[in-house]
């Protein structure tokens, strides 16, 4: 473990963009990002189809609003999440506290955990949606492909916020360790 990378030692100095990027965790989090932003553009730009027939915009899974919906809605969350937990992996180094960093981590390991079940839900949802669909509704083909790469990316996303829950827990044991340490050894803070 490098001295003072998760205790209070590194804390207060100037934002490193350097190693900021260098970070998996970092890197997942950009992946996740993007990633999202496949599902919910996808769906957004070509998950609605319309026929001369009808009035109305259909969706292309399986003519199920419900679908297209909740692609949309955990694309976007996700996306703004991923923003969110950026922002706090640029700031996480300016934080002197180990129990403040503690809360921070325990709070990247449930969110990370929670978006890896709704993407598995929705991974689930939308290939059940689309197996069912029937090919009378969508004999053009129109937006197929955006309903496949929604589909693939959605199974991708399991993958990528699983594993930033599991870099998370990682931190969580670094962190606890250099509270440990600072307990047992208070005149040298620092490993």
């Amino acid at each position: 473990m490098e001295g003072g990378a998760y205790g209070a030692g590194k804390a207060g100095g100037a934002f490193d963009p350097h190693t900021l990027v260098r970070q998996p965790h970092t890197l997942l989090r950009v992946v996740s990002w993007v990633f999202s932003i496949v599902v919910f553009g996808s769906i957004v730009n070509e998950g609605y189809l319309n026929s001369p027939s009808e009035g109305e915009e259909f969706c292309i899974f399986n003519r199920n609003p419900s679908a297209c919906s909740y692609g949309v809605v955990v694309g976007v969350l996700a996306f703004l999440t991923s923003l969110l937990y950026l922002g706090l992996d640029a700031y996480f180094p300016q934080i002197s506290s180990v129990k403040d960093r503690k809360k921070a981590v325990l709070s990247d390991i449930g969110v990370s955990a929670l978006w890896a079940f709704l993407w598995f839900v929705g991974f689930c949802y939308l290939a059940n949606q689309w197996q069912v669909s029937k090919p009378k509704d969508n004999p053009l083909n129109e937006g197929t492909d955006a309903a496949r790469a929604a589909i693939a990316f959605s199974f991708f996303s399991i993958f990528t916020w699983s594993l930033s829950a599991a870099l998370a827990v990682r931190r969580f044991k670094d962190l606890t360790f250099q509270e440990e340490y600072s307990t047992l050894f208070p005149a040298s803070a620092q490993p």
